[in-house]
Formats: C-alpha cells, sequence, structure tokens
C-alpha cells in the first residue's frame, strides 16, 4: 500500500520535469494532483560570452609609486596573499595558506600616496624645502 502511494506522488514530478523550458509550467488550483513545494516567482538569467570590457584609461601623469594601476603590493604579504612562508613560490606539501587579512588574500592594497586613483600627486606631508627657498 505504501510502495503505491510513493509511485503516485513521483509521477507528477516527472511529468513537470518534462514540460519545463525555463519557467514553471502553469496549472490550475483545481487539480488532483499534489503539491510538494510553493511557488514563487523567478527569473531566467542568460550569461554572454565575449562581452567587451571597457579599456581603463591611466590617468595622465600617472602616479610614480603604482605607475597609474593604482594599486600595489600588500605590505604585509609581500604580494603574496598570504602570511606563512611568504619566502617560498608554493607552500610544502600538506600545509593550507593561511591567507593575509589586510589585503584579503588578493595581495593587493591601494597606494598610499595617490589612495588607489591612480593619478600624480605630490609627496604629501611637511614641505621643509619650500621653506629653505623662500628664506633665501
Amino acid at each position: 500500500m505504501g510502495f503505491v502511494v510513493a509511485l503516485s506522488l513521483l509521477t507528477p514530478l516527472r511529468n513537470e520535469a518534462e514540460n519545463f523550458n525555463g519557467l514553471p509550467s502553469y496549472r490550475s488550483r483545481n487539480s488532483s494532483l499534489p503539491h510538494l513545494s510553493i511557488r514563487k516567482v523567478s527569473w531566467v538569467v542568460r550569461t554572454e560570452s565575449n562581452v567587451r570590457r571597457k579599456v581603463r584609461k591611466k590617468p595622465d601623469p600617472p602616479c610614480v609609486v603604482c605607475e597609474g594601476s593604482g594599486r600595489v603590493d600588500c605590505h604585509c604579504c609581500q604580494g603574496r596573499g598570504r602570511t606563512n612562508q611568504v619566502d617560498m613560490e608554493m607552500l610544502p606539501k600538506g600545509e593550507w595558506p593561511s591567507w593575509c587579512k589586510t589585503c584579503g588574500g588578493s595581495g593587493l592594497t591601494y597606494c598610499s600616496r595617490c589612495l588607489g586613483s591612480g593619478e600624480y600627486r605630490g609627496v604629501m606631508g611637511f614641505h621643509f624645502m619650500k621653506k629653505d627657498n623662500e628664506s633665501q
């Protein structure tokens, strides 16, 4: 008896999967088939290949430190993204990386001179050289 009930429950699921073409099939409320899930609104998303990326223009004049990219190697992990065995190219067998908390494992941080904009900026701070030039 229980086996027969299980077969009758699987039948509507199989029929629904055969009619599926990206959207859920419509069924009237008066149908005698059991509903096993609640209907939700869903979206069909299509991804495209060969999408052109916008080329980022390098600033003129570029930053001296980061050469216009706005990013430099992380000072904690030396650009590796991990904090253990930083001097080695690859970790020893069986050792897992402990990811750098400063850069989040990317190995890059914002440039301290241009603050990530990539544009040229003069040295920030006190300008003692200008004070000496004015006194002469």
